[in-house]
């Protein structure tokens, strides 16, 4: 049985903190937006390295913003509110972005892995070997089809030697395939006391991380490399890449989806979120397009020509064509939501029908109830939105209006075109609209009297 001073040291060597370089402009975004605020498979590529990170199940993850911190560490917050934010105030190199985080891990005693947000395809595979390698440091490097301007992986029989950046490469150095990706794992002592150590004597005139192998090396440190495939490390510097990266990133989601047993009748026009998950002989039609936070549970269909963000479609349901699922939207099980549907913030139980021409919006509706075609729930009073309740195995009627708050009890009717503005009974039939008038021969002599001045004219 091993000792409570061998487990404690133990449980030290095996945590995790993540750092996470998000300070660049972009530039060659051609942007305003901070470059990690751009979207890729819905979410921002910041969100894409933060997903990764909580792969680990890191002790703390510290993102390093600059450009645009306040707007960066808005979306930190609401993608993981876990992860702490320190701002980096001149863009001074990769090394100084990472001494800026070290005061958030004061205390921490376990290996720290340095991520870019805008590298969003790093494989949770890859990342844990990072994490379990036994060298003191550990970069994650990769065979370039190209290697252009990438820094480039010196290795020996003793491991890494050093990484020279492109701008201080001779021939024979620039002439090596192995590249940096910038990814880098080490323990927390370590990267404190080498860091302090970086100079900015270079053709950059910068602090480089990569600098850290050769005062490794110095001290006598084992320095490697962990190879994973190019596609990994692909980092986001222009909207073409951009471009780029999302379709690899559908690609991949899709081919996922229909692996785990997903229809997906045409899959190219199929479009998905970082996040979405769908189950097994669930049915997605062509030009579907899945924002985050949508969970589709298997045996559910998703018709052509459908938008779902923030929502939840049971088994069985059945969803469009041409529908809209909003945030908040939660589908029972069977329920069916037809073309031209838009549903927001709302539950819909078991077994309920919205055929067609139909906003539902802060309401609740009950177990098999039939909405029919053209009801609006008026949420809105210019202010504060209401909520309508409508019953189990209610019946309403097409073109209803229904004034919120109001609530419309079980097994209750509204007549056709009613302006619904109080509270209906269990088994109760409401009619809210005015009382028809026909005029026998009205429609002819109105016509005619119009016909004659037109001509008169």
């Amino acid at each position: 049985m091993k000792s409570k001073q061998t487990m404690g040291r133990d449980m030290s060597e095996n945590a995790v903190a993540v750092v996470i370089l998000a300070a660049g402009q972009g530039s060659r975004m051609q942007s305003d937006l901070p470059k990690v605020l751009h979207r890729l498979g819905g979410v921002p590529l910041v969100g894409h390295a933060l997903r990764a990170a909580r792969s680990l199940e890191p002790e703390q993850i510290v993102v390093v913003t600059g450009h645009g911190t306040q707007a960066v560490t808005a979306a930190v917050a609401r993608l993981d509110p876990d992860a702490a934010c320190v701002l980096q105030a001149e863009q001074l190199g990769t090394g100084h972005a990472v001494r800026q985080a070290l005061p958030a891990l004061e205390g921490f005693e376990g290996r720290v892995i340095v991520l870019y947000g805008d590298t969003p395809f790093i494989a949770e595979e890859t990342l844990a070997e990072l994490a379990a390698h036994p060298a003191d440091l550990v970069v994650l490097g990769f065979e370039a089809e190209d290697p252009g301007r990438y820094g480039r992986l010196v290795v020996t029989d003793r491991g890494l030697e050093r990484i020279v950046e492109w701008k201080d490469a001779d021939t024979a150095t620039r002439d090596i395939a192995l590249c940096n990706s910038g990814v880098m794992a080490l323990s927390a002592d370590l990267l404190r006391r080498l860091i302090a150590g970086l100079s900015n004597q270079n053709a950059s005139g910068e602090y480089y991380l990569t600098d850290l192998v050769a005062l490794a090396r110095a001290e006598g440190r084992r320095a490697d490399v962990v190879i994973c495939p190019e596609a990994e490390t692909l980092g986001i510097n222009t909207r073409v890449e951009l471009a780029a990266a999302e379709a690899a990133f559908q690609a991949r989601a899709r081919a996922r989806l229909m692996d785990d047993g997903v229809t997906l009748t045409d899959p190219g026009s199929v479009f998905l979120a970082l996040d979405t998950v769908i189950g097994r002989d669930a049915v997605i039609g062509p030009n579907v397009v899945f924002g985050p936070g949508v969970t589709v549970e298997s045996g559910a269909e998703i018709l052509p020509f459908c938008h779902l963000e923030g929502c939840h479609v049971s088994e069985g349901a059945t969803v469009g064509p041409f529908a809209r699922l909003r945030p908040g939207a939660e589908l029972g099980a069977d329920v069916h939501v037809g073309n031209f549907v838009e549903i927001k913030n709302a539950v819909l139980d078991e077994g309920v029908k919205v055929g067609h021409l139909t906003y539902l919006g802060d309401a609740h509706v009950g177990e098999h109830t039939n909405i029919g075609a053209g009801t609006i729930t008026c949420n809105y009073d210019g202010v504060s939105k209401h909520r309508t309740t409508i019953g189990a195995r209610a019946f309403i009627g097409s073109d209803t209006m229904l004034v919120a708050p109001v609530r419309v009890g079980a097994d209750a009717m509204t007549g056709s075109g009613s302006v619904i503005t109080e509270d209906i009974p269990d088994g109760a039939l409401a009619i809210g609209r005015a009382r028809q008038a026909t005029k026998p021969g009205l429609a002819l002599r109105l016509m005619a009297a119009l016909r004659l001045k037109k001509e008169a004219r």
